[in-house]
């Protein structure tokens, strides 16, 4: 059982954050009642990477002075799973928004997706979502998309160490992907259906590894509450 000093010294928590929260409320739900359990006033409670509220799976939860070490977690190796719908785009690359167009799936063969992975492993230029938290001129940019507004956001490298079709069953196909910290998987979504020369959105995605840190040893938020209680 961890004591109030654990938490204030420094924990690090590993949490498979659920469908359609964010991962402020997953912190925030913690922070509550770790404060309730021990009865106090403020403690420092922060995530090491944000997981988008569609998106379910890993989070590194710290705790005390362990916040300090955040940009160390944050800056490790991701490993991902999830769908990809092609044949169709949304605004926002995956189902926060409707969609807005769809395209031919026909000529889309295993072979074509297959070798359409090359391209997008190794260090590749994506730009971010317009429905993304990046801030641009002090505002966010999904901020900025749900006003209508557009703008131009720059292309970055990021790194894909590994890509890996898992399952094809058009129009769905499955993957994992094993990427540096900054990559949007979303985009990787967008991109992809853009180089079978068709479209394509993220349906499901879920992170199952950070670093040395997997999600198979990680607590739901009941579990963590139950063994804090």
């Amino acid at each position: 059982m961890r004591t109030v000093d654990d938490y204030k010294n420094g924990q690090v928590l590993l949490i498979d954050k659920p469908l359609n929260w964010t991962s402020f409320q997953v912190v925030n739900k913690l922070r509550w009642h770790i404060k309730q359990k021990f009865n106090l006033k403020k403690i420092k409670v922060g995530h090491a990477g944000t997981l988008d509220p569609l998106a379910t799976g890993l989070l590194i939860i710290c705790t005390g002075k362990q916040t300090k070490s955040i940009e160390t977690y944050q800056g490790q190796i991701k490993e991902y799973t999830g769908t990809f719908v092609v044949g169709a785009t949304t605004p926002s690359y995956d189902l926060e928004t409707e969609i807005d167009k769809t395209f031919p799936v026909n000529h889309i063969t295993e072979d074509l997706i297959q070798n359409t992975t090359k391209e997008f492993t190794g260090k590749i230029q994506q730009k971010p979502p317009i429905f993304s938290a990046i801030k641009k001129d002090g505002k966010r940019l999904y901020e900025l998309a749900r006003e209508g507004k557009t703008t131009e956001i720059k292309s970055r490298e990021v790194e894909v160490f590994d890509f890996e079709i898992t399952k094809i069953e058009l129009p769905v196909i499955e993957f994992k992907i094993v990427c540096s910290k900054g990559t949007y998987i979303r985009s990787i979504a967008h991109d992809f259906g853009a180089a079978l020369n068709s479209g394509a959105h993220l349906s499901v995605l879920r992170r199952t590894k950070i670093g040395g840190y997997s999600v198979n040893k990680s607590l739901s938020i009941d579990e963590f509450i139950q063994k804090l209680t």
